[in-house]
């Protein structure tokens, strides 16, 4: 990205221009089933999922603010731009930008990126055991639970959720209790593979570990979580609001909660490895296979939805990082490659104090 950030774009515009002569002439698009479902769009619903997805970014700003308390007490609006400039480097240039929020708010609080480093770790566990827990909880109590397609394994799938979350748990307490210990032990394991593996996880696991250090209080703990459970709440109702807009389409318009969860985890994956501009597209693929082929969702509604689902739930905060980012003289392409520089100049000298 820093040397030659240009191949990407084009490499993506030469890949979308294929697909679109694919479904050119492959695919029978009708253009006006497309254009009948955005004019009758439910606006109000669509404001509303809006509305939802900023206010995460004021969660996350609150919970960021919980973990960071033991170095500094800070308010969580004095971190609200650094998670929306964050969030909007992200949505331009793809998961390369993902340390531009810890790097934003350690020049913010004038404290070491690797702490804030630390805390972005930590705050990606509650993400992740929080989503688990409100995807397995939807779909194993829900009342359309057995009507839902692929039964079976939706089940499975859920169990395997609270299992991912209770591992977690585990696992964050066997760090915090011995992480040294475990970090010896993944590098020595895994250096007998790769040497470089060994000491990058166990170089991440002593980050994990200095990151718990930002849960001082069972208190804080409990307010991470409620937070982080808040914000997957809003994040979920936002996917619902937004198929549900979507009136001239009886699949769309009826979807239950347990039906949009299995959509936003399709979604999550789509978006892991996000690259600039390609994925988009690459989002909106999923988001459309899944409502065509699982939900028998007709293509041209299903890619409406999907289109809208990534402007509402991704892209709805660029327009707010970009003139955050004005006000505050920010760079997104300067910050995106600082932070991406300053990351790897300190993961240097950390992996040499893990290998002494």
């Amino acid at each position: 990205m820093k040397k030659h950030p240009w191949i990407m774009y084009l490499v993506g515009a030469i890949l979308l221009g294929a697909l679109g002569w694919v479904v050119h002439t492959r695919v029978h698009f009708q253009w006006s089933v497309f254009r009948d479902e955005l004019q009758h769009v439910d606006w109000w619903r669509i404001t509303l999922g809006v509305a939802m997805i900023l206010f995460c970014y004021y969660l996350r700003a609150a919970r960021w603010a919980v973990l960071v308390k033991p170095q500094k007490k800070v308010t969580s609006f004095s971190l609200l731009g650094s998670q929306v400039i964050g969030f909007t480097a992200v949505a331009l240039f793809g998961r390369l930008a993902d340390l531009v929020r810890p790097y934003l708010v350690a020049r913010r609080t004038s404290l070491p990126l690797t702490s804030q480093i630390a805390v972005y770790t930590v705050e990606r566990m509650f993400d992740l055991g929080a989503m688990a827990m409100i995807f397995s909880g939807a779909l194993l109590l829900a009342p359309d639970r057995a009507t839902l397609p692929y039964h079976e394994a939706l089940q499975h799938a859920a169990l395997g959720g609270l299992v991912v979350a209770i591992a977690l748990a585990i696992f964050a307490i066997t760090v915090r209790a011995s992480g040294r210990a475990v970090a010896r032990l993944a590098e020595k394991g895994l250096g007998s593979i790769s040497p470089a593996l060994g000491h990058s996880v166990g170089a991440k696991i002593h980050a994990f570990r200095d990151g718990l250090d930002s849960i001082a209080t069972l208190g804080d703990f409990l307010r991470s979580l409620g937070l982080s459970l808040l914000m997957w709440g809003f994040i979920s109702a936002a996917y619902l609001e937004t198929t549900r807009a979507f009136v001239l389409s009886p699949e769309l318009s009826a979807m239950t909660l347990a039906r949009c969860m299995v959509l936003m985890a399709a979604s999550m994956v789509g978006s892991m490895v996000q690259l600039p501009v390609i994925g988009w597209f690459t989002q909106i693929g999923v988001t459309t296979g899944v409502m065509q082929n699982i939900f028998h969702v007709q293509f041209e509604p299903a890619l409406a939805c999907g289109t809208m689902l990534l402007i509402v739930t991704f892209m709805c905060v660029i327009p707010v990082g970009l003139i955050w980012a004005r006000i505050e003289h920010v760079s997104l392409k300067k910050v995106s490659e600082q932070s991406e520089q300053f990351a790897h100049d300190d993961a240097e000298p950390a992996a040499a104090v893990s290998e002494a």
